[in-house]
């Protein structure tokens, strides 16, 4: 019997990277997975490969930083499965530049994904988690929100954020027999580098990422599946990863 037989799963910015990695892996474990990103393409290709893999997916196409759809997602996981165990609130952006340089578009939109996003549809898995009496909520951060150099201060803005946030939840939700987890990946091979419209932090990220071997996905989504298949005692709230070589 696998470890997440009988479980639902609900994986957002599942379209590619660690949520694409992390919904392959939790539905090997038995669970069925709701694969949630704005990339309908990606994510029916996903479903096509869960599912011929012997595995369960649905698909939903959803913008998270639109309350509405946010909170949709959860109902269709719902409606669909019958509940929701876990949620891997993964959607992310990273688009870096030193703050003087004014790109307030990009930073109005890594709040809007990296935090508001995250709060809209954790409030509606809360709602839905209490109701059936248990429930996982496991929350993408960074090794960025331990620290920050130039050109990373707005991203790290987010991702401490979304470490407040997390360990609020861990202490709102003790009585409610929900768990909270913040997984903190260092650098890992996915296209959030892509984003970075500002050349020179371009430039010092992949400068950096050229002098290690970053993480693969696969490797956080191990991580995940890990601290999900934990007995219901056990409550593993944080985990730091980085790559072998990298300093800080």
């Amino acid at each position: 019997m696998a470890k997440l037989d009988g479980k639902v799963a609900v994986i957002t910015g599942a379209s590619s990277g660690i949520g694409e990695a992390t919904a392959e892996a939790l539905a090997a474990e038995g669970a069925s997975v709701v694969i949630s990103a704005r990339r309908r393409d990606r994510l029916e290709d996903l479903v096509e490969r869960i599912s011929g893999d012997g595995g369960k997916a649905v698909a939903v196409e959803c913008d998270i930083t639109e309350e509405e759809q946010a909170h949709g997602l959860i109902r269709q996981a719902k409606d669909e499965f019958g509940r929701v165990d876990i949620l891997v609130n993964n959607a992310g952006v990273m688009q870096l530049s030193e703050v003087e340089k004014g790109l307030s578009d990009e930073w109005r939109t890594m709040f809007e994904v990296n935090v508001l996003g995250l709060l809209y549809v954790t409030d509606a898995a809360i709602e839905t988690m209490k109701e059936q009496g248990s429930g996982h909520l496991v929350n993408i951060s960074s090794l960025a929100s331990r620290g920050t150099r130039p050109a990373l201060g707005v991203y790290s803005g987010t991702k401490m954020a979304v470490n407040g946030i997390s360990e609020a939840l861990r202490q709102e939700l003790l009585e409610d027999n929900i768990r909270v987890t913040m997984v903190e990946p260092g650098a890992v091979e996915t296209e959030l580098p892509e984003h970075i419209t500002d050349e020179e932090a371009r430039q010092g990220l992949n400068t950096m990422l050229e002098q290690l071997e970053p993480l693969k996905a696969e490797d956080i989504a191990i991580a995940i599946t890990y601290v999900v298949t934990q007995p219901q005692r056990v409550s593993i709230n944080e985990i730091l990863i980085r790559p072998s070589q990298q300093p800080n």
